[in-house]
């Protein structure tokens, strides 16, 4: 298929440094999807609040992603822009607030991300009393389910659609759940939703574990990794964090610790990150120290765009989907 306008503009200009970082890894995603290989993109930082849901939910319809590794907020934070847009806040000057600055957005119900401001009543409560009905259930009926298959119910169930803001389409949890794609949520308690279960677990209203754990989660991906890695799985990272730290050890653990000595290592990686290197930094280790740890063979194609995720990865994601 022929290149559109911007991916035309970015090979024509984006010739040297993180710019030409963007270009090659964008060639050598297209290249392992051409290949035969799947893709992991894991999700770090509030990609979801920044509306990554617009290009990215096309990324999944096209099968250009077959597994997302995510925080339990990207998880939520996209539906919750799905049925509370209207009611966010933006704050460009974000940088200049005060202390009581910041109190008078709390008490208006107002939790700032960056220059975005989520609203606790319309987003998180509205969700609450759906979710938990749908927790209740499997929980009286002895069932258990992942987080996110949790959110593939609720979204699927049709009970948001009252509250939809949003064309429907810009929804990549959504686009998700339709394909019932595999999603990895690791530390999924450090949420809104997450905490949110805890209390009604700690009020003796649900059994902690109606939602699977995060161990299981590692269990869940190893299981997928073997079964799908015959022509290879890259690794795609927006950002930094248990997003991409957690899955990124499948690869070590089932060769190290099951002795599956003919696994394959991962094969590609992209981390798109400003986190610089520093002591201890695994966020902004540069890929070769990976090697080291069993993640990425010596040959792996490695790429790191030392930039900002929310101008990067839609570029990337154009690209690919040939705009």
């Amino acid at each position: 298929m022929t290149k559109g306008p911007i991916s035309q503009f970015i090979e024509k200009y984006y010739l040297h440094f993180n710019s030409a970082a963007l270009v090659d890894a964008a060639k050598a995603y297209e290249k392992q999807l051409q290949d035969g290989a799947k893709m992991m993109v894991t999700l770090a930082g509030a990609m979801s609040t920044a509306e990554l849901g617009k290009i990215f939910a096309e990324m999944i319809r096209k099968d250009k992603v077959q597994i997302i590794s995510c925080t339990g907020a990207n998880l939520e934070e996209d539906i919750m822009n799905l049925v509370a847009h209207s009611h966010y806040e933006r704050v460009p000057n974000y940088r200049d607030l005060t202390p009581q600055q910041e109190w008078d957005l709390l008490e208006r119900g107002l939790n700032r991300v960056t220059d975005t401001c989520i609203p606790e009543h319309e987003a998180f409560r509205r969700l609450q009393k759906h979710i938990y009905k749908i927790w209740k259930d499997a929980d009286d009926k002895g069932e258990r389910y992942f987080p996110h298959e949790f959110m593939y119910k609720m979204l699927l169930s049709g009970v948001l659609e009252e509250y939809y803001e949003i064309d429907l389409k810009d929804s990549w949890m959504y686009a998700a759940a339709e394909a019932n794609l595999p999603i990895i949520v690791p530390g999924w308690e450090d949420s809104t939703m997450g905490n949110i279960f805890a209390s009604y677990v700690i009020k003796g209203e649900l059994k902690a574990s109606t939602v699977k754990s995060g161990i299981e989660y590692m269990a869940y991906l190893a299981d997928y990794y073997t079964k799908n890695s015959s022509n290879g799985i890259g690794f795609f990272q927006i950002g930094g964090g248990i997003a991409g730290d957690f899955p990124i050890c499948v690869v070590p653990m089932l060769y190290q610790d099951m002795e599956m000595h003919d696994v394959p290592f991962w094969s590609y990686f992209c981390q798109i990150s400003d986190s610089t290197t520093s002591y201890g930094s695994y966020s902004g280790a540069v890929p070769n120290e990976k090697i080291t740890w069993g993640k990425l063979d010596i040959n792996t194609p490695k790429f790191i765009i030392e930039s900002d995720a929310t101008i990067v990865a839609p570029l990337i994601f154009a690209y690919l989907l040939d705009l």
